[in-house]
């Protein structure tokens, strides 16, 4: 599943929004200063790179598509840029001062996940997972858009609760000192914007060409239906914890 998203790797970096620097800021203030070595696992394409890079640590992201990673390279050449999985990645002796995971905390092994971000921190370091929530401002689009989803695909899952990896982190045992940041904006999509962004999620990737077309039809037509502009109530959680001295 990891390697999902690289058929769609240029759209996605367009499509998806970005972070804000807020999100830096944060973790700068919970480590105690600017950590001097960060890792981001997952990394996709680099829209977390951008914030995560104002922190002024010496960075590598750690990407298993090349499809991905191409991208990333391109758009941060003095990044080092390791196409691996996390589960095949060997983190520097000594560990690294950061860890960061933005919007791929599932897609890593759940069983061992936890520890291996324990083990790739040194001690004292910092974890930090983040993730989006695209709910809506307005209760009708929020209504009519998954009203959309499901009549064109009923089977379709949804998504996992706010903030459930802090509750998977702090289940781990594997860290101290957890806390939980959330920050909100409204980003405004036409129909055409919105629907490259369904275009990058998951289910859709995994639906087969008919379906997806389906889904596309039902949800621009959705969109469509209340002025051709949607406003996402984008909502990111950050989740920071500490690797016990």
């Amino acid at each position: 599943m990891s390697q999902l998203f690289g058929e769609t790797a240029d759209t996605y970096h367009e499509a998806r929004p970005g972070y804000p620097v807020e999100v830096a800021d944060a973790i700068r203030a919970y480590h105690g200063g600017a950590p001097d070595t960060l890792v981001e696992v997952g990394a996709g394409t680099g829209l977390a790179t951008t914030a995560l890079l104002t922190l002024g640590a010496a960075t590598t992201c750690v990407e298993p598509d090349a499809r991905m990673a191409r991208v990333l390279a391109r758009r941060f050449p003095g990044v080092a840029v390791v196409t691996a999985s996390f589960e095949r990645w060997s983190p520097p002796a000594g560990g690294v001062a950061a860890l960061a995971c933005a919007m791929a905390w599932h897609w890593l092994d759940p069983a061992t996940r936890n520890q291996r971000a324990r083990d790739a921190l040194r001690p004292g370091g910092t974890l930090a997972v983040l993730g989006h929530r695209y709910a809506y401002v307005e209760a009708a689009q929020a209504e009519a858009i998954r009203a959309a989803f499901s009549s064109a695909d009923p089977a379709d899952r949804g998504d996992r609760p706010d903030g459930w990896f802090h509750d998977d982190i702090a289940d781990s045992g594997c860290f101290t000192d957890l806390r939980l940041s959330r920050f909100r904006r409204a980003v405004p999509l036409d129909t055409a914007a919105y629907l490259r962004l369904v275009d990058t999620f998951s289910p859709q990737l995994r639906r087969p060409p008919e379906l997806r077309r389906r889904v596309r039809a039902a949800v621009g037509a959705a969109v469509d239906g209340f002025g051709g502009t949607v406003v996402l109530d984008l909502r990111t959680t950050l989740v920071l914890a500490r690797r016990p001295a």
